[in-house]
């Protein structure tokens, strides 16, 4: 009985749950907004209450627990290094770039002026770090002094005279290339007959110094010259280095044949001679027409240069001349109608 009066009670309240049931909404309406100011922002949710099950709770009596996260700040604070740890300290961050703008562009003037002096353009891509000691610009060199560029130019084209022994054109004397020298005034003789009107004096034939400077005219030097490049040059050779000087001994001087009283005038006293003692090489050693002439060696070499200076020369005196032409060579461009005189 009392089990059949459970079963009747427990269906009697399922059904009035089922009928409730039957009469609700799927869901609650929401109520709508009240009009007014903006609601205030949400306060974040307390921190929780828990009950501490270790501790001894009196009846009725809940005990509040903070935790620690809820009081903790966002970031930790780093602590400072400590002296001779070796920790390194933060760097601290960079000072702000900024661009320099260019200085003012200076006014080149000449041909050296954008080669001696630095260029106004800054190079691109590079900036400047701005400090409290940064300058506001780079200092510039001091204006070049006036008249720099005339200097360099000058000593550009400045030339030194050269003895190495060389087949160049350099010099123009008298009008042709390798004869270097000086044009010289007129000279007027202290004897009748003594003078020169076109006197140069010569001082290298293609790169071959002459030890003394030869006062001549123009004809006798283009006769050494040619005498030089036909006789002298391939008959030494590559003897010594080959020739690198002339001891000129005589040139232009104002008096007689050998100085002798009543003679006529010398060829020297034209200008028309030159007198050459020796042949310098290139390593220090010479030719001496005095001790080679005889010499089985030295004197093929001296007489063929005797026999080459006849027709450049219109008189060539040498050793077998006479007793006054032992130590020399006698040049000179006198004519004569039988043709040139050589002994």
């Amino acid at each position: 009985m009392r089990r059949g009066a459970a079963y009747v009670a427990a269906l009697a309240g399922l059904l009035c749950a089922l009928s409730a049931a039957a009469d609700a909404p799927d869901r609650s309406p929401r109520p709508d907004l009240r009009p007014g100011p903006a609601a205030a922002p949400v306060a974040a949710a307390p921190a929780p209450v828990t009950a501490d099950p270790a501790a001894d709770v009196q009846p009725g009596v809940a005990r509040v627990v903070v935790t620690a996260t809820a009081l903790a700040p966002r970031a930790s604070l780093r602590p400072a290094g400590r002296p001779g740890s070796g920790i390194a300290e933060p760097e601290p961050a960079p000072a702000a770039v900024a661009a320099v703008a260019p200085p003012p562009a200076i006014e080149r003037r000449g041909l050296f002026g954008g080669i001696f002096r630095p260029q106004d353009q800054p190079r691109p891509g590079v900036p400047a770090v701005a400090g409290t000691f940064a300058a506001d610009r780079s200092p510039r060199p001091e204006v070049r002094p006036d008249g720099l560029e005339q200097r360099v130019r000058a000593a550009a084209t400045r030339q030194t005279p050269s003895r190495v022994a060389q087949s160049g054109t350099r010099g123009a004397l008298c009008g042709v290339p390798g004869l270097v020298g000086d044009r010289l005034e007129p000279i007027t003789g202290r004897i009748s007959g003594c003078g020169v009107a076109d006197p140069v004096r010569l001082r290298e034939v293609d790169g071959i110094a002459l030890s003394t400077p030869a006062t001549v005219n123009c004809q006798t030097a283009r006769a050494l010259q040619e005498w030089v490049q036909r006789s002298l040059v391939p008959t030494v050779g590559r003897r010594g280095g080959g020739v690198s000087s002339l001891r000129v001994v005589a040139s232009y001087a104002c008096r007689t044949r050998n100085n002798q009283a009543g003679a006529r005038i010398s060829e020297h006293g034209r200008g028309n001679a030159i007198d050459i003692a020796g042949i310098g090489l290139a390593n220090g050693t010479e030719l001496t027409v005095l001790g080679g002439w005889r010499d089985n060696r030295t004197g093929p070499i001296l007489r063929e240069l005797h026999r080459g200076a006849c027709g450049p020369f219109g008189t060539v005196l040498g050793p077998n001349s006479d007793r006054f032409h032992q130590d020399h060579l006698h040049f000179d461009t006198a004519s004569y109608r039988s043709g040139p005189y050589c002994r």
